[in-house]
């Protein structure tokens, strides 16, 4: 009895070696592909400098040679995560392919374009749109006050700072629909921690725009839309997951 407890722990410990060693080599292999993809940014950093540089109204400046290096990490790090996401992505599922039904493999496999195209779309949104808003509202606030002076590394760092975060929540329903298709999370316990989620949500407002209250509503209401569609995706897999388990049940 003994002899099989002691190798019944031996073969635990062996899986999680092995599970260990296996989550090694999937992040391995991203850092691999973020080296490559920030690389990549440092050879094209003209390219997408001018990109970005393209719809400002005001000079930027440089006030020390290490900013300039600045400049190259920023965009470096912001190609790099772009290219490196779905690849991560996709070695997150194959760490966890083994534990799913060929059902659940199938369905989470679609989740990983999905997961590209939103966080494009969150990018896109934080820097055509909340970007604006609130670097228009900083210039007006400054207008004929104060003499105006821009540094590219505080530019980009910005850029940054509004866009990340907006790409980051432009997940959060694919997320909740993924994590209800594997049993973790249901809508029912969404909605009931909605009134927390939204002080949350108001809070991160807050933290990304200017002291405005318009301005910090216009930046928290996306937010809180987003969490609502977080809810409503929720639900829809929750239902076809519920039909699904009774469907089995009868069989």
């Amino acid at each position: 009895m003994e002899e099989q407890q002691h190798s019944h722990e031996e073969q635990e410990v062996m899986d999680w070696t092995e599970h260990l060693g296996e989550l090694r080599k999937r992040l391995i292999w991203t850092l691999i592909i973020f080296v490559i993809s920030f690389g990549a940014g440092f050879i094209y950093v003209e390219e997408i400098y001018r990109f970005m540089e393209r719809d400002v109204d005001f000079t930027l400046n440089v006030l020390s040679p290490f900013e300039i290096i600045w400049i190259y990490i920023i965009i470096a790090t912001i190609t790099g995560i772009i290219v490196t996401l779905p690849f991560f992505a996709f070695q997150l599922w194959l760490f966890i392919k083994p534990g799913l039904t060929s059902h659940e493999r199938k369905v989470s496999l679609m989740y990983i374009p999905a997961l590209f195209i939103l966080f494009l779309v969150g990018l896109l949104f934080g820097y055509f749109v909340i970007k604006d808003l609130i670097l228009q509202f900083l210039l007006n606030l400054g207008d004929g006050l104060v003499n105006e002076m821009f540094t590219a590394a505080n530019y980009f760092k910005f850029i940054l700072q509004i866009t990340l975060p907006f790409a980051v929540f432009f997940e959060v329903p694919l997320i909740a629909m993924f994590l209800t298709s594997l049993g973790i999370i249901e809508p029912s316990f969404m909605r009931k921690t909605r009134k927390y989620a939204y002080l949350v949500l108001v809070i991160l407002g807050t933290m990304l725009s200017p002291p405005d209250f318009i301005l910090q509503l216009l930046v928290a209401a996306p937010l809180i839309i987003l969490y609502e569609i977080a809810i409503l995706m929720s639900s829809v897999v929750y239902k076809r997951r519920v039909k699904q388990l009774e469907k089995l049940n009868d069989e």
